[in-house]
């Protein structure tokens, strides 16, 4: 059983930067895949990154794409993921999750058996 909890939401201008946090419980922390994921205002939950082991990174392929601005690193030491955000974009704003998991694609939200509660980012143009 793994309980996640992300930080460091908040509101910020284009161009500016956030680094979320998600600290984690449980022993088996390193052993599961990590991701993030936003959800916008009346759109579907989307992938944004996934981690799952130190240096094997995955980033969002869509139009927009976060790949270039986002970075997502993991401390298993610390039990904590984070995603370091530069250049937002208010295309940006959204509620941020971390997820964690035994996943196979990385990029599917249904893999994913541990949520966080999501924490609010807003970039306003």
């Amino acid at each position: 059983q793994v309980q996640l909890g992300e930080s460091g939401g908040g509101v910020v201008q284009a161009g500016g930067s956030l680094r979320l946090s998600c600290a984690a419980s449980g022993r088996t922390f390193s052993s599961y895949a990590t991701g993030w994921f936003r959800q916008a205002p009346g759109k579907e939950r989307e992938f944004v990154a996934a981690i799952k082991r130190i240096g094997h990174t995955y980033y969002a392929d869509y139009t927009g794409s976060v790949e270039g601005r986002f970075t997502i690193s993991r401390d298993d030491a610390k039990n904590t993921l984070y995603l370091q955000m530069n250049s937002l974009q208010p295309d940006d704003t959204a509620v941020y999750y971390c997820a964690a998991g035994r996943v196979a694609t990385m990029r599917s939200a249904d893999e994913y058996a541990y949520w966080g509660q999501g924490t609010q980012v807003t970039v306003s143009s």
